[in-house]
């Protein structure tokens, strides 16, 4: 039994961060209910290629970006737009105790599906909305895409080469990063929502936007700003306030060198033969090598280049020195670590035999995460919730059906 197994989320999110949050909290036992439309239902269905393979090995119709977001849950195809479809929506809202939506602001107000309207069905319901600017401000009507906040929220800024180095300019991180943070601030925020309900018996509204957790994750970046001393921009790889941080050549490829403390440095130096760099007093001090570290890096790479990234990381890691390889994404599923950690699963799919999927990374010694189902083909479970929990009498789905209220399972 997992420690979220007595709730149930109703889930009208889609894309990366709403389905990335409820797949956390599914992953942790509790029960998803995925509603989509049933034309098509979630976009990232059909954002491919790639896509899972069927038994034969050809193309399915899932894509691996749905994959991704959305294990461990039910799909009910459900047209909301209409009056029939809104009202089981508030049928299992009332048996519910969580809601997370990522509609625009206003988007369900028209439906009567926003927290006010459904707090009053269920007052002790935890309503969840996720928008790109939250539900105040200049800005809040506004869609929002991880993309576009990246630029706005400064990420953009700080990654990426400087102005005038190859390849320089902003550049976005290789993956919807702040969707996937906005996924995880959003599963804390629900589940300190849930410990104040314990206390109090009432159920609240978060306003999670993705500018605002964007800014925030910028971290010692963002207070670096606020202190009046914003430092360095962009500097690829490298760290604005330690020195060496960044990547290096080495004779077939390059390495990371992460050194963290004086002692490092000097460690490293010795194992590289330059004991007389860490005795400079241009580069004794971290402050010192900050400070002059276009000329250290200069000299140092100029060091690195005569071995292998496989000698440097066997020599650098007896020496106590932290490094290692810019791996590819093959090589980080092959990697003995990944491999002992098992991040990459399989799970059963009943119709394409079995899919992968990624490791939760939470590991709770009594109440583990588990990997439930895989993620559901369209309208899979529409009758079984339906019917199941009493919101729709089994008399009357194929009705619903015919009308395109609720889809027939794909």
């Amino acid at each position: 039994m997992g420690a979220l197994s007595h709730l149930r989320v109703l889930d009208l999110s889609r894309v990366l961060a709403g389905p990335w949050a409820s797949q956390l909290l599914g992953d942790l036992g509790a029960e998803i209910i995925k509603i989509e439309n049933p034309n098509g239902g979630d976009d990232t269905r059909a954002w491919g290629p790639p896509y899972a393979k069927t038994p034969e090995g050809a193309d399915s119709d899932i894509a691996a970006y749905f994959l991704a977001a959305n294990r461990n849950k039910k799909s009910v195809a459900l047209d909301i737009s209409k009056p029939e479809g809104q009202e089981i929506v508030r049928k299992l809202a009332a048996c519910s105790d969580v809601l997370i939506e990522n509609f625009k602001v206003g988007g369900l107000a028209k439906y009567g599906l926003d927290y006010a309207s459904l707090s009053q069905v269920n007052p002790r319901l935890v309503y969840c909305s996720i928008t790109g600017f939250g539900q105040t401000g200049p800005y809040a009507k506004r869609p929002g895409y991880d993309f576009l906040i990246q630029g706005l929220g400064g990420l953009m800024s700080l990654t990426g080469h400087p102005d005038g180095a190859p390849g320089g300019g902003p550049m976005k991180v290789g993956v919807a990063l702040t969707d996937v943070l906005t996924g995880l601030y959003a599963s804390n925020a629900i589940l300190a929502a849930l410990a104040w309900r314990e206390r109090s018996g009432k159920g609240q509204h978060i306003d999670l936007a993705l500018l605002d957790v964007q800014v925030a994750c910028l971290a010692n970046r963002s207070l670096n700003q606020l202190v009046g001393s914003p430092g360095a921009g962009r500097l690829g790889n490298a760290h604005p306030s330690i020195v060496p941080y960044q990547d290096f050549p080495t004779a077939d490829g390059h390495m990371i060198l992460a050194v963290g403390n004086d002692g490092q440095f000097a460690r490293f130096c010795a194992e590289a033969g330059a004991a007389d760099l860490a005795a400079d007093p241009r580069y004794a001090t971290n402050a010192a090598r900050v400070a002059n570290r276009d000329e250290l890096v200069e000299k140092l790479r100029a060091l690195t280049v005569t071995r292998t990234t496989k000698d440097w990381i066997a020599t650098l890691e007896k020496a106590g020195v932290p490094c290692g390889p810019i791996n590819e994404l093959r090589d980080v599923f092959a990697d003995p670590q990944a491999q002992a950690r098992e991040l990459a699963r399989e799970l059963p799919h009943e119709r394409l035999g079995s899919v992968p999927t990624v490791a939760n990374p939470i590991r709770l010694s009594e109440t583990p995460a588990a990997y439930r189902s895989a993620p559901p083909d369209l309208g899979a479970h529409t009758r079984e919730v339906l019917a199941g929990l009493g919101v729709v009498a089994e008399a009357d789905m194929d009705d619903l059906e015919a009308r395109g209220v609720v889809g027939r399972r794909a």
